[in-house]
């Protein structure tokens, strides 16, 4: 893998959204600009494997480890 493109879901979202829900926090070892806000899981992915990147998911903090999330 040439680079990592890392992300993580997005805060304020209501329930049952249909509305994109990740977003890019850092790029390493690419020359990849980013202009979407928010950007959806299938296009994270095709973008990944467009460049040869890899898809690095950063996790919530510990003071969010009482709450449930949806797995990708």
């Amino acid at each position: 893998m040439s680079g990592k493109i890392f992300y993580r879901e997005r805060t304020k979202m209501a329930d049952g959204a249909h509305q994109p829900r990740h977003v890019v926090v850092a790029v390493s070892d690419l020359n990849l600009k980013v202009y979407g806000q928010h950007i959806r899981m299938c296009e994270l992915k095709f973008i990944a494997d467009s460049v040869g990147a890899e898809l690095v998911h950063l996790p919530r903090g510990p003071k969010h480890q009482g709450e449930t999330t949806e797995g990708d």
